[in-house]
């Protein structure tokens, strides 16, 4: 596992500075926060113009949406 940033053992942040986020990043963080069991996960490009442009919200099926 090589993932970027845990947070308080809840929230993944995988930063990236691509082209566009491609489903393979999605899959990657996904896998993640499966094998620890993380329920929220974030991917963050920040190659764009605008920030929350680049920001993807992951959450995992089943997980409480508090």
């Amino acid at each position: 596992l090589r993932f970027d940033i845990l947070i308080e053992g809840c929230l993944f942040v995988e930063v990236k500075a691509t082209e566009s986020v491609q489903p393979i990043h999605k899959a990657q963080l996904l896998t993640y926060m499966k094998l620890l069991d993380i329920p929220i996960g974030l991917i963050i490009n920040f190659n764009v113009l605008k920030l929350t442009d680049g920001v993807s919200r992951l959450m995992l099926p089943g997980a409480n949406q508090a």
